[in-house]
């Protein structure tokens, strides 16, 4: 569903990603994790081209995101992404907000795209919100409502960047909650993220960076289970996050 070949990037004359290689089956959940500034999120922006490249390819479902014949904007609203600051705008309702990208690119009619939207957000448990403004939520809530946005847009794969970073611990649950149901789906999905307890339970694979290289790309059993066949920066990695 998703390759990256050899990506690279670069902010001017520092690189954030160096000769980045990995890929996403359809169904598949990978975790990107690894300490601040390792080029994660850039990574991941990189996949639905939110991010530009200088070096590489990438592909979604057989889409070559680094060809500039390639309709971005269609492709994009073939690819859900969750961003750490929810990104609803203020000043619509929770349903407006849930309705305007199903209108305005995929061109469905008002009505189809109220009746996609409230179905999502009855699925994420907010549907006694459908009429507040995002003001009105709590961060938790927003962020639901962000995920049922994505999920109107019927994507074929989620892109997940640091989803509950921004949130109160004990809204981090409810998030988490909607994320493994989703995986339990069978959609596939790309998540950076810092919680360890929900890369243990629903990826397939955990890829970890540093200093803008994929250092680990393994499945998740033994990128957990097996910190002796890891990197040396994993494994200090692991050790200050597993000793909690």
């Amino acid at each position: 569903m998703i390759e990256i070949k050899n990506v690279s990037k670069w902010y001017g004359s520092f690189q954030v990603l160096t000769d980045c290689t990995t890929s996403v089956k359809k169904g598949e959940v990978v975790v990107v994790c690894g300490p601040s500034g390792s080029g994660k999120s850039t990574l991941i922006k990189t996949v639905n081209a939110l991010e530009p490249f200088q070096k590489g390819e990438i592909y979604v479902d057989g889409a070559a995101v680094h060809d500039k014949a390639t309709n971005l904007p269609k492709l994009r609203s073939r690819v859900g992404m969750v961003f750490q600051h929810f990104e609803l705008f203020p000043h619509l309702s929770v349903t407006e907000n849930l309705m305007l990208g199903q209108v305005k690119v995929l061109n469905r009619s008002k009505d189809e795209a109220r009746e996609k939207g409230l179905k999502y957000l009855d699925r994420v448990g907010l549907i006694a919100h459908k009429d507040k403004f995002p003001g009105q939520l709590s961060g938790g809530q927003q962020q639901r409502v962000a995920i049922a946005r994505a999920l109107s847009m019927d994507p074929i794969v989620m892109l997940f960047d640091e989803p509950t970073s921004a949130l109160d611990p004990e809204m981090v649950g409810e998030v988490l909650d909607v994320m493994v149901d989703l995986a339990k789906e069978g959609m596939t999905m790309m998540c950076v993220t810092h919680e360890m307890g929900f890369a243990r339970k629903v990826s397939h694979r955990v890829i970890f960076m540093d200093q803008g290289r994929i250092v680990e790309d393994c499945p998740k059993d033994d990128f957990f289970d097996k910190p002796d066949e890891r990197s040396d920066r994993a494994k200090y990695f692991l050790s200050k996050i597993l000793a909690h």
